[in-house]
């Protein structure tokens, strides 16, 4: 049966930038209702690296993807938000009132004045490596993200790739795991030097293994991996493992967002600077998923969009109110809608 949900504002898109999105309109007392295809909020954050450190948010020296996004539930938790996991939209009109119907697919229609996509580089799915048979291991000994590291405690990793993903969990797992085996096809990285020479002062130490090479075939049974095949220039040998991460990067898909009718700038949505509003009025695109000139694919670039994008929005949402620009730290009316005492 069909639900049919009347709100202020819809956000396509529960991470970092649509969580705080939802703070900045509740600023204004627009409601929101947030649709994700993933099962809870926290977008990529959640996902791939709920563990992994994150340096650069204002005012937190380290936090980990995980952390910043239950801290951010909890600063948006006083505007209740309307949280839709396991969807997808599928289709989005404009109507005649001038607001817009929004429908996922679960027979969900939306109406709103306002739709805000916030959905990261859109729907992402981790690239499967070309090794024959991989999928039997799935879940049980391939992994292609980390969500608790405790789950790989004292595991023989085999570990391959060479961007910052690779590079980063070879650094973070190596420590608690029984071994780390590193394997790339070069010698040359596209992660941080940093993380890079680090990886090679604990090769050197004997903490881990670096090899250059190629898997070609996993060995196991029951989903249980023993082993893996590993091609080089002196032939093919097999290394001892019980855990799989390949790290290929993501294919990123816009999905139905691109047949929304949005002018798009490499599959990614353009903005003006101003209000980061796309080519259809009402519209706006926040985070990642956006582009304009000097764009810079940060979650604090995404913050500073959310909070303009919430001041035009309350423009369309509520036309004949007033604006009065207000200070969380000197504003008792804000201060009382956060429930701060």
């Amino acid at each position: 049966m069909t639900e049919n949900i009347e709100t202020d504002v819809v956000i396509v898109g529960a991470g970092p930038v649509g969580l705080f999105a939802v703070f900045e309109l509740g600023l204004y007392d627009l409601e929101c209702h947030l649709i994700d295809i993933l099962d809870r909020p926290g977008g990529q954050c959640a996902e791939l690296y709920p563990e992994k450190p994150i340096y650069d948010i204002p005012g937190l020296p380290v936090v980990s993807g995980q952390e910043l996004t239950d801290n951010l539930m909890e600063q948006i938790r006083p505007f209740s938000p309307q949280f839709h996991f396991n969807r997808m939209v599928t289709a989005l009109k404009k109507l005649d009132d001038g607001r817009f119907e929004v429908t996922t697919d679960e027979d969900e229609i939306f109406r709103a004045k306002v739709v805000v996509v916030a959905a990261g580089g859109g729907s992402f799915q981790p690239k499967r490596p070309p090794i024959p048979g991989i999928e039997a291991y799935e879940d049980d000994s391939v992994f292609y993200s980390v969500r608790r590291m405790e789950e790989f405690r004292g595991h023989d990793l085999l570990i391959v790739g060479g961007g910052d993903s690779a590079l980063d969990w070879t650094l973070n797992l190596q420590p608690i795991a029984n071994s780390v085996t590193l394997v790339h096809r070069r010698p040359q990285f596209r992660a941080s030097d940093d993380s890079v020479n680090k990886m090679f002062a604990l090769r050197d130490e004997g903490s881990l293994k670096f090899e250059m090479g190629q898997i070609s075939a996993l060995h196991g049974d029951d989903g249980r991996l023993r082993a893996a095949t590993l091609k080089d220039a002196d032939g093919e040998r097999e290394i001892e493992c019980t855990r799989l991460l390949p790290f290929f990067g993501l294919t990123m898909k816009l999905g139905p967002i691109a047949d929304w009718g949005l002018n798009l700038h490499e599959n990614l949505i353009t903005v003006d600077t101003e209000k980061f509003e796309t080519s259809v009025p009402g519209i706006f695109a926040i985070g990642d998923i956006n582009w304009y000139p000097g764009k810079l694919k940060l979650i604090l670039s995404g913050f500073h969009e959310a909070a303009l994008m919430a001041q035009a929005a309350r423009t369309i949402v509520k036309p004949d109110e007033r604006v009065v620009f207000q200070y969380t730290t000197s504003s008792t009316s804000l201060q009382k809608k956060l429930g701060v005492k």
